[in-house]
C-alpha cells in the first residue's frame, strides 16, 4: 500500500458508480458501492492512512467477487434462485475491473514449471505442495483461484 494518488481502477469505479446511479441500475450500484467501500476499509486498515495502487484495489476487487461467487454457492444450497441471480449479476459486475483470469492451460504450464523448480532445489512430492502452491499463485496473479491452483498442484505431484 504505498500509493498517494487515486488509482485510475479507483477513479473508474466512482465514475460508474455515478452512471448506475443516474441509471438507477440497483445491481451495479450496489456492487460498486460495496467495492468502493471494502477500497476504503482497506486503505484506513494499518496505523496510516494510504491510497492504494490498482495492483492492490484489484486485489481487493478480486476477494469482493470471490465473496459473490461463494455467497452464490450458499445461496444455491439454501434453495434461494432469486439471490444466486442477484450475487452473479453483482459478480458480473466487479469482473468487468479485473483483468482476465489464467487460462487452464496455461495455469497447468506454470504449475509444470514450478514443479520443476522445485525439484531442481531438491523439495519434491508432496512435501513440496505448499512451496509450489504459493509460487504459482504469486505468478498467476490476484484473479486466480487458490483452491483450484491446490488442486492441480496435488493432482501432478500425486502422478
Amino acid at each position: 500500500m504505498t500509493s498517494t494518488t487515486d488509482s485510475s481502477i479507483k477513479a473508474r469505479l466512482r465514475d460508474d458508480l455515478t452512471t448506475a446511479m443516474k441509471a438507477r441500475d440497483p445491481i451495479a450500484t450496489g456492487a460498486l458501492r460495496m467495492a468502493l467501500s471494502a477500497i476504503s476499509v482497506a486503505e484506513t486498515a494499518g496505523d496510516n492512512v494510504v491510497m492504494l495502487s490498482d495492483a492492490e484495489v484489484i486485489t481487493v476487487l478480486a476477494v469482493e467477487v470471490r465473496k459473490r461467487v461463494e455467497a452464490a454457492e450458499a445461496f444455491g444450497v439454501a434453495g434461494r434462485p432469486e439471490k444466486v441471480a442477484e450475487e452473479r449479476a453483482e459478480q458480473a459486475v466487479l469482473e468487468r475491473y479485473l483483468p482476465a483470469a489464467i487460462s487452464a492451460d496455461d495455469l497447468a504450464a506454470l504449475i509444470d514449471t514450478e514443479i520443476a523448480v522445485a525439484a531442481t532445489e531438491g523439495a519434491t512430492g508432496m512435501k513440496a505442495m505448499g512451496r509450489i502452491v504459493a509460487a504459482a499463485r504469486s505468478k498467476a496473479g490476484p484473479t486466480a483461484d487458490g483452491a483450484q491452483i491446490a488442486a492441480m498442484v496435488k493432482t501432478k505431484l500425486q502422478t
